[in-house]
């Protein structure tokens, strides 16, 4: 008898995140050079062939928790009011994200989360990570911006919100007093103003 859908796609999702789970302990517990695909597998207990049904590498399991939160966070984008200035809707999506379930982490996890981020050899699959998703938080701007440009300016706001949000997290993630959520807003506040009046992030999304 066939599996439900639902239930079929539940068991994905927890093979998904056994994979996950096991390659950050692994890296952990050997250093993400010698973390091997093989080990992975072998962790969570499926086979080399399984693991590249779910991740092409070991960089995209370690930072699979990455991917879906920036895919919550578009999520959260569309689901602001239509008339929110775009910064302003960025600000709470991000908010709302970091409230949802990273603003008091376990400390496990943020020592294994500090560890990776220091690992120069990630950075650029970090990075890689949040450039991907990109295009499509301009998408979901364009239609709240109004003038000239404004496939350049979606993409402007897009990136200019990405790199805050990456850099705030991981300055609380090397420093972390006070909360995550107080970080980035400390960050999104830092990148509106600038110590200016009138930035030049306002002035490409069009709010005051």
């Amino acid at each position: 008898m066939a599996e439900p859908p639902g239930l079929r796609a539940r068991k994905k999702e927890a093979t998904r995140l056994a994979l996950h789970e096991a390659a950050l302990r692994l890296a952990a517990e050997q250093g993400a050079d010698r973390l091997h695909v093989e080990a992975i597998a072998d962790a969570a207990n499926v086979s080399r062939r399984t693991f590249s049904n779910y991740f092409s590498s070991k960089e995209e399991a370690l930072f699979y928790d990455d991917a879906v939160r920036l895919r919550r966070m578009l999520e959260l984008v569309r689901d602001r009011p239509a008339d929110e200035a775009p910064w302003t809707v960025l600000s709470r999506a991000a908010e709302q994200l970091t409230a949802e379930g990273l603003d008091e982490p376990d400390p496990a996890w943020l020592a294994r989360r500090r560890q990776l981020r220091a690992h120069p050899g990630l950075l650029a699959h970090q990075v890689a990570a949040y450039s991907t998703i990109e295009r499509d938080l301009a998408t979901e701007l364009a239609p709240r911006l109004t003038g000239a440009d404004v496939e350049l300016r979606s993409r402007i706001l897009a990136a200019t919100f990405l790199s805050t949000l990456r850099v705030a997290t991981q300055h609380w993630i090397e420093n972390p007093r006070g909360s995550l959520l107080g970080a980035v807003r400390a960050g999104l506040r830092l990148a509106a103003s600038n110590g200016t009046p009138g930035s030049w992030v306002r002035a490409v999304a069009g709010s005051s």
